[in-house]
């Protein structure tokens, strides 16, 4: 049974830097999409990155696309969002899922993802 544990979350300064992890396992990645998603307090959850994992197709959210790093840690079944530059606007829960279809594209939407770990809370507050 594929399982997702995030981590890294916290409470931030704005300008501040966090790095969420989402470690999967009882799978394999492989061809699969992990893609991260957050949800603020009264709005719906919306796309921030994907990676397909060994295809390398990437996709960034734009409003992040300059601060937000997703990448991969093949040997620890990982991956990983670094966030730079964080602003109040960031606060969300933030979700990591797996679209475990096989594709050459990131899936951006949440319907798309079969399996989801339990969420990471991100706060950006002075």
């Amino acid at each position: 049974q594929l399982h997702l544990v995030e981590s890294g979350g916290g409470l931030v300064h704005p300008g501040g830097s966090l790095r969420l992890s989402c470690k999967v396992s009882g799978w394999r990645l492989d061809h699969d999409a992990v893609g991260w998603f957050r949800q603020a307090p009264g709005k719906e959850r919306e796309g921030v990155s994907c990676i397909r994992y060994n295809v390398g197709s990437l996709w960034v959210e734009e409003s992040v696309r300059d601060r937000f790093t997703i990448s991969r840690d093949s040997a620890e079944n990982t991956v990983h969002l670094q966030m730079d530059s964080l602003k109040p606007e960031d606060t969300g829960v933030y979700y990591c899922a797996v679209d475990v279809a096989d594709g050459y594209v990131c899936p951006v939407t949440p319907d798309e993802y079969e399996f989801w770990g339990q969420g990471a809370q991100v706060t950006v507050s002075s």
